[in-house]
């Protein structure tokens, strides 16, 4: 185990430093600003060309280079039509193969570049473990979890350490729920993290997203090569025991990166940047720290208010078809803007105000349709647990005073998954 682990370090190591080093060449900057604008963000909001976007047609064609053919979809209503729609679109990785340095052998697999029904049959063996029942049994892990972490800002504090609340409490928190989920050593949890956060940063590329997702899939079939030998009692064990002669390798491999990619880098993100909400709103601080029922409809709003995963796995035309008016053609992409829709004045009145008592909403923070996460009741637990623990037992909680603004914090700026990389705090 020794020897495997120094070894899997140290491919985590190289990946890092040649995604470091491929954000040094900033390939991205290449782009025409508005291939990129639906990733831009004013500190938490999406940036008013996304709503101006919306306002001129929540349909609208979206040149891109590499002479792909793209539509923006940025309205609710058109948004949730594309998203749950099965005839006459398609995820399938092969239309992206040739695009933008886009290799065959880089598919990621899984659920989300997979059509029916190919993607009825994997999502069936997961459902099961996605139930509202048996996801009762992660909740008092979820709060050993949380109140550990809790733990270890205040002996860092109490050392006179700093205290940084992505690093200490975001971050580990979802780690190593999906580490329990999963059945994988917590003792692994630092090259998992970084296996999921690189994915996300447009810096390198499309053809570098890919190749990080397949070191993902590199280190998760020695997961499960493992498991295969000696189950464990995680969901890889339990789908090996009960599916194992239906699932290869590679597709128990692809459906556990699918759910590192849905449950790690996501959940962070939103523990990170509601905190950000909770910092800067001090009737919401109170609200939530000091009525229990009040954290559901607090996630909730936080959910479309932020939408952290900006936007969908892309959309491609398999036959014309109209949208909101607009006529597509066979061929075509689809851009589904997540964090556009979320903020659609159709969808609730002041959209960009964050209001936690706002009743609960279709937003589409989660997805819809067949392609819906499948891990949202669970994103929603570790919010509804680790929100109120917080600022229970930090109920003086600032931002450090020499860590500057929240607008000056370190936001990832080309990210699919919208984020930021610390946030130093005070507890007291």
């Amino acid at each position: 185990m020794a020897a495997l682990r120094s070894r899997v370090v140290g491919w985590a190591a190289r990946q890092y430093l040649a995604w470091r080093s491929r954000r040094g060449l900033d390939p991205v900057t290449l782009l025409p600003d508005h291939a990129l604008m639906p990733l831009r963000r004013d500190v938490l909001d999406p940036v008013p060309a996304l709503r101006e976007a919306r306002e001129d047609n929540p349909v609208r064609h979206f040149p891109l280079p590499f002479g792909v053919t793209a539509w923006l979809i940025t309205g609710h209503e058109e948004a949730r039509a594309v998203l749950g729609r099965t005839r006459g679109l398609s995820n399938d990785f092969g239309h992206l193969v040739g695009q933008a340095g886009v290799k065959e052998g880089q598919n990621p697999g899984g659920l989300g570049f997979t059509d029916p029904p190919e993607h009825t049959r994997l999502r069936r063996l997961l459902t099961p473990e996605f139930t509202s029942r048996r996801l009762a049994r992660l909740g008092p892990r979820i709060t050993e979890i949380v109140e550990g972490r809790l733990d270890a800002m205040e002996e860092l504090a109490a050392a006179g350490e700093p205290v940084d609340l992505v690093r200490d409490f975001a971050t580990p928190i979802p780690s190593l729920t999906i580490c329990e989920l999963l059945g994988i050593p917590y003792d692994e949890r630092d090259e998992f993290q970084a296996l999921s956060t690189a994915r996300f940063d447009l810096f390198g590329g499309a053809g570098a997203v890919f190749d990080n997702i397949s070191g993902s899939l590199q280190y998760l079939r020695g997961v499960v090569e493992r498991q295969r030998v000696e189950p464990g009692e995680g969901l890889l064990g339990q789908l090996i025991r009960d599916h194992g002669d239906e699932l290869d390798t590679d597709e128990l491999a692809e459906l556990a990166d699918g759910l590192l990619t849905g449950g790690l880098e996501t959940s962070a993100s939103m523990l990170a940047l509601g905190a950000m909400v909770l910092l800067r709103d001090p009737d919401s601080f109170a609200l939530v720290r000091d009525e229990p029922g009040a954290v559901h409809g607090f996630v909730e709003e936080l959910l479309r208010y932020l939408t952290v995963v900006q936007i969908a796995f892309p959309r491609f035309a398999t036959e014309d078809m109209t949208l909101g008016g607009v006529a597509i053609s066979k061929g075509d992409g689809l851009l589904v803007s997540l964090s556009g829709a979320d903020r659609d004045p159709r969808l609730v009145s002041d959209p960009e105000r964050f209001d936690p008592r706002r009743p609960p909403t279709p937003h589409l923070a989660f997805g819809h349709g067949i392609h819906r996460c499948i891990g949202a009741e669970l994103a929603r637990m570790e919010l509804r647990t680790a929100y109120p623990a917080l600022l229970r037992r930090f109920p003086h909680l600032t931002l450090a005073p020499d860590g500057g603004t929240l607008e000056e914090q370190p936001f990832r700026t080309t990210s699919i998954v919208y984020g930021v990389d610390a946030l130093p705090v005070a507890l007291r």
